[in-house]
């Protein structure tokens, strides 16, 4: 294996002078050796790759869910991989021996100049740094759900891939699947005619939540680059476990630390809470069928214990739509931590799944599954006799996102969650965890991206960045 020694090599940079022009601003900051700023990458400009051509491909984040990409990806070249935590990132490099490896992801994709791809499977907070720095330097990136830890930084990745011309792709999977696909031939028909109420639910989360940060301190493991872990986020110590009088659940505090490797999700620094985790799947139907767009409010129903750090550990909240060409109005509930909505009446089945959406047209109703998958209407029993109509809508090659991005990459058309898709449906998800921080609702100004009642809103609208890591 090939090693890099540049595990624990970490950079700061001054923020640019903002009265530079852009011409002005990449060719000085490319002069400036080293430099890991946003600024310093100049697109490559790389042309696609033909079809029998492998992409070589880098991995930022090899654990978990970055586990499942790297192997989704494992087909083409990968040439390098990249983890905040020296065991994952041997554990991986077992797997690609010839991998050179990266303790931060901004050293590099400044050194590895050969790059095609990306994928980026880490933490929320860290998503738009990584992708963005992709992005500049010409690289084609698949980024996990949700696309960005705030709401301009969704917008801001949008605009970058439309810039930059590369191809990219969200992780919510289910958009490439046949379930969706089904799910709006379905509703495009007429079945169960106009659409005006959906509700989407999940029992996430299954880790802390609604609790306030816990005190003291903990060594930080040898194997631990704590630093760039905690990235752009306001630096905190490294706690290894709770305390004992918070009440956390047996199956948490097995699942990892206070924050790290898999309790992140739930505080606002680092993760989006239950929204972030799975209304980009959930969700997803709904803003496909009904062509949603962006909400005009969103109002906080009813929550646990909301505190300034985390997320609730459960929550309902009302997004409000309005009408779309020939579309009603619409409004979508969602209910997380084990909300539901009410039963219907005509369902046959004993209880709702724990995770599904429900479509209440004027005509009908269908219920279908986390990620689209068997959309039916309801009574069940109605589909006996059903004829689901002619499909519409492209099929995606073995209902595999990664092998639509794969191939976007090489000349086929835009994979199906392209950031031109994802950008803005992220930008209504993460409204949401907009209203849960406010505790009100919020009347939404897509257009300038603020909130028309509470200025108070663009704090959580913008990132704030450490030095070293802006966009």
């Amino acid at each position: 294996m090939s090693e890099s020694n540049s595990f624990f090599e970490t950079k700061r940079v001054e923020v640019p002078n903002r009265g530079l022009s852009r011409r002005q601003f990449i060719y000085t900051t490319a002069l400036a050796a080293g430099s890991l700023a946003l600024g310093s990458f100049a697109a490559r400009g790389q042309a696609l790759k033909s079809p029998n051509d492998k992409l070589n491909v880098a991995i930022i984040g090899v654990t978990g869910k970055g586990s499942a990409d790297m192997g989704g990806i494992s087909g083409e070249n990968i040439v390098a991989l990249c983890d905040v935590d020296k065991s994952h990132l041997a554990r991986a490099a077992q797997k690609f021996p010839n991998a050179r490896t990266y303790g931060d992801y901004r050293v590099m994709l400044e050194k590895e100049k050969n790059l095609d791809a990306t994928t980026v499977t880490i933490p929320d907070h860290h998503h738009a740094p990584a992708a963005a720095r992709a992005i500049a330097a010409g690289l084609n990136v698949y980024c996990q759900k949700p696309l960005t830890h705030t709401i301009s930084e969704a917008r801001k990745l949008t605009e970058m891939a439309r810039e930059h011309k590369v191809i990219t792709q969200m992780g919510n999977q289910g958009h490439s699947g046949e379930g969706y696909r089904q799910l709006c031939e379905m509703i495009w028909s007429g079945v169960i005619g106009q659409v005006k109420e959906v509700h989407c639910w999940t029992n996430r989360p299954i880790w802390p939540q609604g609790f306030d940060r816990p005190p003291g301190t903990s060594m930080i493991p040898m194997k631990l680059n704590w630093d760039v872990w905690i990235g752009p986020a306001p630096m905190r110590p490294f706690v290894d476990k709770w305390p004992e009088d918070d009440h956390v659940r047996p199956e948490w505090a097995k699942r990892g630390g206070v924050y790290h490797p898999f309790n992140w999700r739930g505080w606002w620094d680092f993760g989006c809470g239950a929204l972030g985790d799975m209304a980009c799947h959930i969700m997803d139907g709904a803003n496909w069928a009904l062509k949603l767009g962006a909400p005009t409010s969103v109002e906080l129903v009813e929550s646990s214990k909301i505190t300034s750090e985390m997320a609730p550990m459960s929550s309902v909240l009302k997004y409000e739509f309005p009408k779309r060409g020939e579309l009603p109005p619409c409004t979508l509930t969602w209910h997380d931590g084990g909300k539901l909505p009410p039963k219907p009446p005509e369902m046959e089945a004993e209880k709702l799944e724990d995770n599904g959406s429900l479509f209440i047209g004027d005509k009908g109703k269908i219920v279908c599954g986390t990620y689209g998958e068997r959309p039916r209407l309801l009574p069940e029993s109605s589909m006996a006799d059903y004829k689901r109509p002619d499909p519409t809508i492209p099929r995606v090659p073995e209902n595999s996102p990664y092998l639509d991005f794969i191939r976007a990459c090489k000349g086929g058309p835009p994979a199906c969650s392209n950031f031109d898709v994802a950008g803005p449906f992220s930008e209504t998800v993460l409204l949401g965890n907009l209203a849960l921080r406010l505790g009100k609702k919020i009347e939404w100004d897509s257009a300038n991206m603020r909130v028309k009642n509470l200025p108070e809103a663009d704090q959580y609208i913008h990132a704030q960045y450490r030095p070293g890591w802006e966009i």
